[in-house]
């Protein structure tokens, strides 16, 4: 199961209370205050950890909390700490404080982590508050209580390049032929909703990440469908691959999809209409397709990658040009 949006509690761990005791031993009459302190509460730690590729460990986990540290103890005994709780996230992660609504974090790769939840420092015993005048304190502070606070966490999935365009276009197909995912296929719409990822070797030691991304609707940028849902992934992609159907079912027309999809891109968010982008034609073993390559060509005034998921026509010329546009971003 993919999930991507997670609303956990958490609490680190309220330091253990100081201890009030006297030195007492056969010749030592007056020995003085000897109380330990309280060990410190253990504190809750988000990290981004590789290989994990959605939030659902943790789907059904409502609240977080760390250990306690323990009461410190006679003959300056500290008392033990309480012990830290990582939870591992994917990297790509963002993390929200949900009730003031700031970032805390954005965990962009593996081994970034954060301190959500800050353990309590430990109460001081007594042995803390002797003085020249006051040389029997009886009085211990009790430890401080362990920061609390309600996240949202929510996953926007990092690849090298997305596949977009509108239900049914061939993204799943696409995936599975160019790496080793294994995308659930289907002949009826929507059937991604949720993102896959794949890798994708292009040549020698060249390779990159590839998401096939649910489909795209009219309305998408203001949450109909999956909208949001699908925006967000597409968000941390570099490059974009546009696939096309050449007759959709609906009769729709290709160069008007196009268009669509582009506008709920850039009412979305603007940038993301600059990320660079290839525009590819799928299902091109079909009679007539590459009339309609030619005339989005024409329409577009850009190159279109004419590729057959069926047949491997054009695949290998549309591994090469995702590659040749990551290369500058990677430097």
């Amino acid at each position: 199961m993919f999930v991507d949006r997670v609303t956990i509690f958490v609490k680190g761990g309220d330091g253990g209370r100081g201890c009030a005791s006297f030195r007492r031993e056969k010749y030592v009459p007056k020995g003085g205050p000897d109380g330990g302190n309280g060990g410190h509460g253990g504190s809750v730690i988000i990290r981004a950890i590789a290989g994990t590729d959605s939030l659902a460990g943790i789907a059904n986990t409502k609240h977080v909390r760390a250990d306690g540290g323990r009461p410190g103890s006679g003959a300056l005994k500290t008392g033990r700490d309480g012990k830290d709780v990582v939870i591992a996230v994917p990297p790509g992660t963002i993390i929200y404080d949900r009730d003031r609504g700031n970032i805390l974090r954005d965990l962009t790769t593996a081994g970034d982590e954060v301190v959500v939840g800050k353990g309590g420092h430990g109460g001081r015993g007594n042995k803390h508050f002797a003085t020249s005048t006051n040389r029997t304190p009886r009085e211990a502070e009790p430890g401080e209580e362990g920061e609390e606070r309600w996240l949202i966490l929510e996953l926007k999935v990092i690849a090298d390049a997305g596949l977009i365009g509108l239900p049914n276009a061939g993204k799943s197909t696409l995936l599975s032929r160019l790496s080793q995912a294994h995308p659930e296929i289907a002949d009826y719409p929507f059937t991604t909703k949720s993102p896959n990822l794949g890798v994708v070797h292009a040549g020698g030691e060249r390779v990159f990440v590839l998401a096939d991304l649910p489909g795209l609707i009219e309305g998408a940028s203001a949450g109909i469908g999956l909208g949001h849902e699908f925006l967000r992934h597409v968000e941390r992609t570099r490059v974009l691959v546009h696939l096309v159907e050449p007759m959709p079912s609906d009769g729709s027309d290709p160069v008007a999809n196009y268009r669509l999809v582009r506008r709920e891109l850039e009412l979305y968010r603007v940038e993301m209409a600059h990320k660079p982008e290839v525009v590819v034609l799928s299902k091109s073993e079909l009679t007539g397709s590459e009339d309609v390559r030619l005339r989005l060509e024409r329409e577009l005034g850009r190159e279109v990658i004419g590729i057959s998921a069926v047949t491997g026509q054009g695949l290998a010329q549309l591994v090469g040009r995702v590659a040749e546009l990551l290369k500058p971003l990677a430097a």
